[in-house]
Order: C-alpha cells, then structure tokens, then sequence
C-alpha cells in the first residue's frame, strides 16, 4: 500500500516496470527518494519481540532520524508492533515525537547538563540519562524549582569509555540519584562496545562488570526497577543481556550487526533509495565521462544520466565502484559522482528511456543491493550509510 504523499505523486506502471511519476502539467515529479517500508519495520520489532522473555520490554532506538528512515513513522510503527519505549541522541529528537502526538515514554541518551535543558526535559515529559553525581544535583534543583518530579536514568561506563559514571563507583552515584529531590530512578543501565564482535570475551567483562554493580547497589538497598545493557547485537547474541529492557537500534531497520549473527533472527531492511534515469545518449570509444576522466569508454556506450548524486547522500568515494539495478539487472556506475547526479553503462539494457527509475539500494527482481555493500566497498559500516541521505530526498512510505 502506498502512503498518500506516494499515491498522489500518481505512480504509473508501462510494460510491467517502473517508470516516471507524472505531475499535472507533465513534469517529473520526484528525481529520486527514499522509500521505506513500514511492513518490513513491523516484521523486525516481531522478529525482536520474539526472542525476549514476556517480562523484557523493547526500546526503538529512533535518533538521527530514525537512522535516516522518518522518526515520526519509525516510531508510530514500532509501538504499534510492539515496542514500548522510544530512544532518542537529542532534545529536539524527542520534541518532535512529542508533537506528533507520541505519548510513550522517550529515553534520552545524550547528556544534558544546563537548567535550560531540564527545563525542556521535563515540559516535553522526555525521561534524561543521567552520567554524573554534578548533573543529577542540577536536575534535582531545577526540578525542585519548578516543583515537577521526573524520571531518569542512571548510565554506567562499564567499558564503553563514553557517558556514564565509572561502574566501581556506581553504589555512591546511584545512592545520591535515588535520594534527591523530585527524580524518580527509572533505570540503571550501561552500553556495550564489543557485542558485534565473534570474540565475546570483552562484552562478558563489561557484563560481569555491570553484574557486579547491580549486585553492590542492591547490597546498599537500592532495588532499581528496570536494568538494561543489550542493544541489537546483545540481543541478537544472549538472553542473559537481555535483562528488563533491550535498547535496539540497527536490527529494528532490518540490519544485521555483523555477519554471525544473521541465523538468529530474520530481518527484512525497510529501507530504499531510488532515482530516475533523467538522459539516455551514446557516447563514442575513448570517451571520457564526467569530472576528471574516471572512466573513459572502451566501446560505443549507451550512457544514463541519475538524478542522485553525493549532495543527496551517495558516497563520492563509491564513484566506479558501485552498481545499480536497472530493470533487476545489474549495471556499473561510472565516472565521478557529482553533486546532483551520476551516470551509468546501460548499454546491456535496451531501449532505456528517460524516466524509469534506478534501484540504487534495495531489491528489484530477484537482485539486491543493501547497505552491508556499499559499507564493505567504503570500509565502513552500515550505519553511517543508513543516516549519510539527506533530507532533499522526501521519505515514501509504503506497506502502511
């Protein structure tokens, strides 16, 4: 099912493929977008939902934008799938869940420190990480001052070396959260460096570490009512990780943390990126083509000119590297990608005309391209191409 910004785009089918979105007066109306699948999201918090326990609660992690997928409609899918928390990097992320009328409860997992910030916090009913003993005092006055209680979260650096206090201190921080004025500790939790990697032996320290934490704060009396430590690959990993809640990211977009992990669940990317061929011409042997020569042609070449180039999010750096799906055949990119295009061979593809749309992420036929290859081709990782398209490509969703 197409979402109503896709429908009255008026999608048209020629030939059983896919070709140009029409506006009124004839013109094109989108040269290329982002298109999300919300059935496939729904499948992968059901899939997750799967291998917690009854007692475990899941959180979608939805900052950056929702990886780059809309964290307006991330979210509003995920709970409806069965998500019950929300996570977020910033305050402006969590506003807009809030204005679009989310009322389940948001976690911030950035750190916030100024009285302007716990003002904020608390008017939008977000729920603060809480990293240090010289933050909580500043939540609790502030919140006094407005005479608001606010639920936080106690974050614990078990070996991650990024927020949170260090977890042999963690008896002494936890006690001054739970005794100031107007919070409400919500949590303890901690964040895992390693638990992608096929070596467990750091992630089992970290959580042996955590362990004993929890086990030294409940000797002092101090009972917290929810502990979390997984995020996708913990809970892909361990039940044993999973303990009240699992913070997952990644997986909920249908991606694998890293390859050993791919057997225990199935996860469907809900992510595409698509364009449209906007110029079809041929170009004689020995032809350079665009910025620097890259590549020059060995034969008579047919030539498309894409709508999409390194302004919208695709990598320069996969400029003769990268392929496409035309028609569900794979073709190569070549030359430069530029700001606002790039080109590729389509002289295997007969007849190509201007209009038909690129895969250049996702499946056509029985082909595919995902964001795991372009991050081997870039030595990187998926995430960073997930959150790299920017927001001149309009997000279409489909399957709602």
């Amino acid at each position: 099912m197409l979402s109503e910004e896709q429908t009255a785009a008026g999608s048209t089918t020629k030939k059983s493929r896919q070709t140009v979105l029409w506006d009124g007066d004839g013109g094109l109306c989108q040269r290329a977008w982002v298109e999300i699948d919300l059935a496939a999201l729904t499948h992968n918090v059901k899939q997750l939902k799967d291998l917690l326990s009854p007692n475990t609660e899941l959180m979608a992690v939805v900052k950056a934008d929702a990886y780059g997928h809309g964290a307006i409609a991330v979210s509003k899918t995920a709970l409806q799938a069965g998500a019950s928390w929300l996570g977020v990097a910033t305050i402006p992320e969590g506003i807009e869940l809030r204005e679009a009328g989310i009322e389940a409860p948001i976690l911030l997992l950035g750190a916030t420190n100024t009285p302007a910030q716990v003002q904020t916090i608390a008017q939008w009913h977000l729920q603060p990480t809480i990293c240090t003993a010289k933050q909580a005092l500043i939540f609790s006055e502030v919140l006094v001052s407005l005479n608001q209680s606010l639920p936080v979260h106690a974050k614990l650096d078990t070996g991650m070396s990024r927020l949170g206090t260090p977890w042999q201190d963690a008896t002494e921080f936890v006690q001054l959260v739970n005794s100031l004025p107007n919070l409400k500790l919500a949590s303890i939790y901690s964040h895992l460096a390693t638990a992608d990697s096929p070596d467990p032996a750091v992630m089992r320290e970290q959580q042996q570490r955590f362990k004993k934490a929890i086990a030294q704060i409940q000797a002092a009396g101090i009972n917290p009512c929810r502990l979390h430590l997984a995020n996708s690959a913990a809970a892909l990993t361990d039940p044993d990780l999973h303990y009240d809640l699992v913070r997952a990211g990644l997986a909920t977009y249908g991606l694998y943390p890293a390859p050993h992990l791919q057997a225990i669940a199935s996860l469907q990317p809900a992510m595409q990126v698509k364009a449209r061929v906007t110029q079809v011409k041929t170009i004689a042997a020995g032809t350079g083509v665009s910025y620097g020569y890259k590549f020059i042609a060995g034969r008579e070449t047919q030539i498309a000119v894409v709508g999409i180039g390194y302004a919208d999010g695709i990598p320069r750096n996969l400029s003769t590297k990268m392929q496409v799906l035309v028609r569900g055949k794979f073709v190569p990119q070549v030359g430069a990608v530029t700001m606002d295009q790039l080109m590729l061979d389509v002289t295997d593809i007969p007849d190509l005309e201007v209009g038909e749309v690129v895969t250049l992420l996702g499946n056509d036929g029985e082909n595919k391209i995902t964001a795991d290859d372009w991050a081997e081709i870039l030595g990187t990782i998926s995430w960073e191409i997930l959150c790299g398209f920017k927001h001149r490509l309009p997000r279409v969703t489909v399957n709602c």
